[in-house]
């Protein structure tokens, strides 16, 4: 998923009432219970932006100066009879509401449990923590695993856990890339391991820190293919990608949390040059520290993390950002200000960006 600097999103406001008639819950913005093993929540979710871009105003030498809003999200998920559930999220993007997750959930036990429809197939943390659950703003450009829209794609895993989630395992089957050098009808096959050596992770997807609300010590692997995955029906190639991730996040005895957070990736698109894949290896790595004492309503999170994508027999990428986050509640509340600067490598100019963001979920 390589998010660009911009995106346009809106709220279908034709369920707002029906979000603001039920009751508080947990998982969501409210619950409806309809019957026995039967039930209906809802939420939403809200990033909006203002950024200062170098040199993207029309005069070409200015600072571009724009309000935006990022992402809005409408969540709702239930549950139909004994062990079936379902998810369906939408997200607006161009002008248009996307169906971003449309999953039917067959959830027998923590060792078995089978998912299908349009979701996050196993990938990275950043991925699986998604623009909501990440620790920085911005989603990071390290990250190039296909997608079909958002980090989704179309299929079905297999996926388990031990340990109420020390150790969870993430298998599955998605259509990848179709038509042009896919003449065959291949499928993209994604594997996740994830073990957690202090406390556990619960549930198919995970955040890029806690806040402090656990104690974590998690690696990661992934593992992705797709035979002809690349390339054009004159020219296939296939594709093959892998990475590795670990976070580590402890809060101190003084109520302060560090959080230290690294990702490798490695993609390979069989020599073939591709217009939507990259070949080539990447890393990001991030730090920061909440501290333990409000200032006003939130805290402070200072952070800093760095990028680098080497394209093979090309120019390398890095970006810095250095910023901090005011932390309200959580993922559900907190403001984003970050700078951030981005060197395209090779004769390409290098750019800087300033950026105020602020997300709310219910």
């Amino acid at each position: 998923m390589n998010p660009s600097w911009k995106h346009a999103y809106i709220f279908p406001l034709a369920l707002s009432s029906l979000a603001a008639t039920v009751a508080p819950s947990v998982q969501a913005g409210g619950t409806i219970q309809i019957g026995p093993n039967q039930s209906v929540s809802v939420g939403a979710g809200l990033r909006t932006s203002f950024a200062m871009v170098e040199d993207a105003a029309p005069s070409g030498d200015d600072y571009s100066k724009d309000f935006e809003v990022e992402s809005v999200r409408l969540y709702i998920s239930g549950q139909a009879y004994e062990n079936v559930y379902f998810t369906f999220n939408t997200e607006r993007s161009a002008e248009e509401v996307h169906v971003l997750d449309a999953i039917a959930r067959l959830e027998f036990s923590d060792g078995f449990n089978v998912w299908a429809g349009r979701f996050l197939p196993p990938s990275d943390r950043s991925n699986l923590s998604g623009p909501y659950y990440l620790n920085a703003w911005d989603f990071p450009v390290a990250q190039a695993f296909p997608a079909v829209f958002a980090g989704r794609d179309d299929g079905v895993a297999v996926w388990g856990q031990t340990g109420g989630g020390k150790f969870k395992y993430q298998v599955g089957l998605f259509e990848g890339r179709q038509g042009g050098a896919n003449d065959s009808d291949n499928m993209l096959a994604a594997g996740r391991l994830t073990y957690n050596f202090w406390e556990p992770e619960p549930g198919y997807y995970n955040s890029s820190t806690y806040y402090g609300a656990k104690d974590v010590l998690a690696v990661g692997v992934v593992m992705m293919s797709q035979a002809d995955g690349v390339g054009t029906a004159a020219t296939p190639g296939d594709f093959a990608g892998w990475s590795v991730d670990v976070l580590a996040e402890k809060k101190l005895g003084n109520g302060g949390v560090p959080t230290f957070e690294a990702a490798y990736y490695d993609y390979d698109t069989d020599d073939i040059a591709d217009a939507s894949l990259t070949q080539g290896s990447s890393y990001m790595v991030l730090g920061s520290y909440l501290f333990p004492t409000p200032l006003g309503i939130g805290r402070i999170q200072p952070l800093v993390r760095f990028q680098s994508f080497d394209v093979d027999g090309g120019d390398e990428l890095e970006r810095m950002d250095v910023g901090f986050n005011y932390v309200i509640k959580g993922h559900d509340a907190r403001v984003s200000v970050v700078y951030s600067n981005q060197d395209p490598g090779g004769a390409a100019s290098d750019f800087s960006m300033f950026k105020v963001g602020l997300q709310v979920q219910i």
